[in-house]
């Protein structure tokens, strides 16, 4: 099992050379506990806590550890390192030892291209970079170091430039000390990702007939997070609500018209409460949601946490992240030409994310937290974007070979789309 990649047509062009090689890196933070005890503790309404290092690739090898090279480089050539943070909560930097990296794609979108020294990564997120081997042929450390926490974590990987024969874990001196820039730094790192317009991807076009920036917003919707105790548990919530599963799978009862002895929709206000620390519904959270609406979505963190955020099932336009509270005012301040699309957001705390979209892809979404305690905990929304034209050219009917479970199991099929 590894990463899946995912490449151009070759008749379609890349805006970069294609690289010598190609290389996945998994990494994030990692726990002491298995995860039958970590899930325990969450069903117990407890955190699962800090975690106790972090690893890439599955290691958690520390400066001078005596450790194999984990990739191998040519003198002159350029590597294309295709790195995912799929920790459970922690936001990471990562630094190639003496060498600039060049920022290509994130979640599927090309660049303008710009070099860094280093990269903040959070949780869920994926990008691509590009590394020359242009430093004299010894041992190079790949750092990551957990960013916006308490508690320090690092690990470390090798590389090894071809003719080298020096041991990773002799004479190889430790990477500089990590400069730990705030909040600032980092948002200002998010402002820097730009489109490249000239490029080609599986994402609308802006040079064509898609300007995201030209439409209408149909629907504002301002999700401000919560943590909250409910008869002595820890839940987590949007709006005052924090989600449950019920038996049947949201989408399956809705598919059978039988949803409502499951669910209600709309229990969530498209505003956060006054008091959004006080009478915390637990329930089913689903918003009836328009199809092909385009849709404004506000990210607000008042906590002292970092906050990231996925949606399933759509990409999104990362247009804003500010300090601060939002306001309607705030919209002169947004990205409208070339924010990348992408799915995955990330929301510092004091501060407000905005994303824009169009609710074009027919079925039942999952918006949640990318933190995964919190996404177990009740943070995170079900969108219910039906075509009211049943069509197979907007959704797909239940397959017949479907599992059917909960108050379904035993009802006939309706009617597929035509």
């Amino acid at each position: 099992m590894g990463m899946i990649q995912v490449h151009s047509r070759p008749l379609i062009p890349v805006p970069f050379d294609n690289p010598a090689d190609e290389f996945a890196v998994f990494v994030g933070d990692w726990f002491n506990k298995g995860h039958k005890a970590l899930r325990n503790l969450l069903d117990g309404g407890k955190s699962i806590g800090y975690p106790d290092g972090l690893h890439i690739n599955g290691k958690s090898a520390q400066v001078g550890a005596s450790i194999e090279p984990s990739w191998k480089f040519e003198a002159g050539k350029t590597y294309r390192f295709r790195i995912c943070n799929v920790g459970m909560r922690t936001s990471v930097n990562f630094r190639f030892q003496d060498h600039d990296m060049k920022l290509v794609e994130v979640e599927g979108s090309h660049l303008m291209q710009s070099e860094y020294m280093s990269m903040d990564l959070h949780a869920g997120q994926c990008m691509s970079v590009l590394v020359t081997a242009d430093q004299p042929p010894k041992d190079y450390y790949l750092v990551v170091s957990s960013r916006f926490t308490k508690h320090n974590h690092s690990a470390v990987a090798t590389i090894r430039y071809a003719g080298s024969n020096t041991p990773a874990s002799q004479n190889l001196p430790p990477p500089p000390p990590e400069k730990t820039p705030g909040i600032a730094w980092s948002i200002n790192q998010f402002r820097s990702f730009k489109w490249n317009l000239t490029a080609s991807a599986a994402r609308p076009n802006p040079q064509g007939s898609y300007h995201y920036g030209k439409i209408n917003i149909t629907r504002t919707i301002r999700l401000a997070s919560s943590r909250n105790y409910i008869d002595g548990k820890l839940k987590f919530a949007f709006n005052g609500v924090s989600h449950v599963d019920p038996k049947t799978p949201l989408k399956l009862s809705e598919y059978f018209g039988v949803g409502d002895k499951e669910f209600k929709y709309n229990i969530m206000s498209d505003e956060p409460p006054a008091d959004i620390e006080k009478n915390v519904k637990v329930a089913p959270n689903v918003v009836n949601a328009t199809f092909r609406n385009f849709v404004e979505i506000i990210f607000e963190n008042r906590e002292n946490s970092m906050q990231t955020y996925h949606f399933d099932g759509y990409s999104f336009f990362a247009v804003a992240l500010e300090p601060g509270k939002w306001s309607p005012e705030k919209r002169k301040n947004y990205n409208l030409e070339d924010a990348i699309s992408r799915h995955n957001v990330v929301v510092f705390p004091g501060c407000w994310a905005a994303v824009m979209l169009t609710l074009d892809n027919a079925g039942m979404w999952s918006l949640r937290s990318e933190m995964w305690e919190r996404f177990y905990l009740g943070q995170q929304i079900y969108f219910s974007v039906l075509s009211p034209e049943r069509s197979l050219r907007d959704e797909y009917s239940l397959p017949e070979t479907a599992q059917l479970c909960g108050i379904v199991k035993n009802l006939p099929k309706p009617p597929g789309y035509v």
